[in-house]
């Protein structure tokens, strides 16, 4: 395995564990410590705490169904959304640091939510943002590893310079 691509997949691998421990130690906490649709006020009229089994795919589209096949569903949609991350991890150069921060991010949250899939038969969802009456959809630390790394990847491509065309006379 050449330099740089042990750097690639250590710098990247570093990101995506850091954000699958984060998140399954904190879904492990919900699980203990929340009652399901309960929710636990921590700043009023703005922030709980609820457990939440998402069976849906983000902010719980598709959540009508339940079940093996559900599951299943949705863990191979997950599995086909990363696939041009793939691709973005084998075009980047070991340099560049934030967008293979960024894959990890995304790979790191993906699996959490894969795990949660396959091990509970939804999503396990607890942070709860409320203001005036409108919810947010709850959500967890791999859906913030997934944005943030989104973002961070999106913000990498937006600095590039394009490569200047030849001019040929």
């Amino acid at each position: 395995m050449k330099s740089a691509l042990k750097t690639k997949w250590r710098l990247t691998a570093a990101w995506a564990v850091a954000a699958l421990a984060l998140d399954l130690a904190t879904k492990a906490a919900a699980r203990r410590f929340l009652s399901p649709w309960d929710p636990l006020p921590v700043i009023d009229d703005f922030f709980n705490l609820v457990l939440v089994y998402n069976t849906g795919a983000a902010f719980s589209l598709m959540a009508g169904e339940e079940g093996a096949g559900q599951s299943l569903k949705m863990v191979a949609l997950a599995i086909a959304a990363l696939a041009p991350f793939v691709y973005f991890f084998v075009q980047a150069r070991a340099a560049e640091r934030g967008r293979l921060a960024a894959l990890g991010l995304i790979w790191g949250g993906a699996l959490g939510n894969i795990h949660d899939r396959l091990r509970w038969g939804g999503v396990v969802d607890f942070l709860d943002f409320h203001w005036r009456g409108h919810h947010w959809p709850a959500f967890n630390f791999a859906d913030t590893a997934i944005c943030l790394g989104a973002a961070v990847l999106g913000f990498c491509v937006w600095r590039e310079k394009p490569a200047r065309p030849e001019v040929r006379g």
